[in-house]
């Protein structure tokens, strides 16, 4: 036992040991790693710092790295507009419900085509991925939303594109590489039907897959902005891409057509600030979900794309 125990240290010990060559190499790769975090992280230090500065030191490039005359001035002139409470509210909603819409779909599609005994699963498959290649375009979308009566509706947020057959493909070889046919065949000697077995066993053993594909598709719905301008009229229906949007319009000049230079490099200065306090502002909600599902992202996605 005392020989085993010397051998692990001294095994661990000639792990730490580095020669002036290995001592070079990390250098250089730890020294590479740091100058691309810089490169990936400046700009999003930037957005921050810009949008709490003031509007004179975002246009007149003052800020670099910390905020310049610290200002809330762009996000009271955001928030001061109660169509943002009114968008956020709708894209939680269509978020929310497009999600939940999203996974089952998914799972329910994945399941039956991970299973080898399906008759004509190699020709449903051909189908699903046939669309993937060629689609029919924007107008007989639209026309077919209209002819469903969706438009102006909630529906027309979510049901377009319930069905990413990219997410079904990475579920469905999830299925197949992580959950053996072994468990099945036992659930159907202890009499479970399929149904019981996808709520009470295939589903909870896929909690690392759902996580993922919950971000995929929530990223999805929360910055989702064309089908909201094609689909929708009511104001008290548009998402927050939307009202963000119309915001940044309602907010930016024609510098030619103001004559007082101040005036006009103040408006500019406000139309400056504003792009990143709307960043943030529709980034940051979003972004909190990351931290919950990241610990899933190797074993969600990287298992499921091993095979085919």
């Amino acid at each position: 036992m005392k020989t085993q125990t010397l051998f692990y240290k001294n095994r661990r010990k000639s792990k730490i040991r580095l020669s002036p060559d290995d001592k070079i190499y990390y250098t250089i790769i730890y020294i590479f790693l740091v100058l691309l975090l810089i490169i990936v992280l400046y700009p999003l230090i930037y957005i921050v710092s810009a949008s709490f500065s003031s509007p004179y030191a975002v246009s007149s490039g003052q800020v670099l790295l910390f905020p310049v005359d610290f200002s809330l001035e762009g996000y009271l002139a955001v928030f001061k507009n109660p169509d943002v409470f009114t968008g956020y509210r709708n894209t939680i909603i269509y978020t929310v419900l497009g999600t939940f819409i999203n996974i089952g779909i998914t799972m329910i599609l994945a399941y039956p085509l991970s299973r080898k005994d399906l008759p004509g699963r190699q020709f449903f498959m051909f189908l699903f991925a046939f669309t993937m290649i060629f689609r029919g375009g924007m107008v007989p979308l639209y026309m077919q939303i209209k002819n469903l009566h969706l438009i102006d509706s909630l529906w027309a947020m979510v049901l377009p594109g319930a069905l990413s057959v990219y997410n079904m493909i990475i579920a469905r070889t999830f299925i197949q590489s992580s959950i053996p046919d072994e468990l099945l065949e036992a659930s159907r000697i202890d009499g479970c039907s399929d149904t019981r077995y996808f709520f009470s066993i295939l589903l909870p053993l896929s909690k690392a897959l759902i996580a993922v594909l919950v971000l995929f598709y929530a990223i999805g719905h929360w910055n989702s902005y064309f089908n909201g301008f094609l689909y929708l009229n009511t104001k008290d229906k548009f998402p927050l891409q939307i009202v963000l949007k119309q915001i940044l319009i309602a907010n930016s000049i024609d510098t030619n057509l103001v004559v007082d230079p101040e005036v006009a490099a103040a408006k500019q200065g406000m139309a400056e600030l504003l792009k990143y306090s709307l960043i943030i502002v529709s980034t940051v909600p979003i972004m909190c979900l990351y931290p919950l599902v990241q610990k899933y992202f190797v074993k969600g996605v990287m298992i499921g794309s091993i095979k085919g």
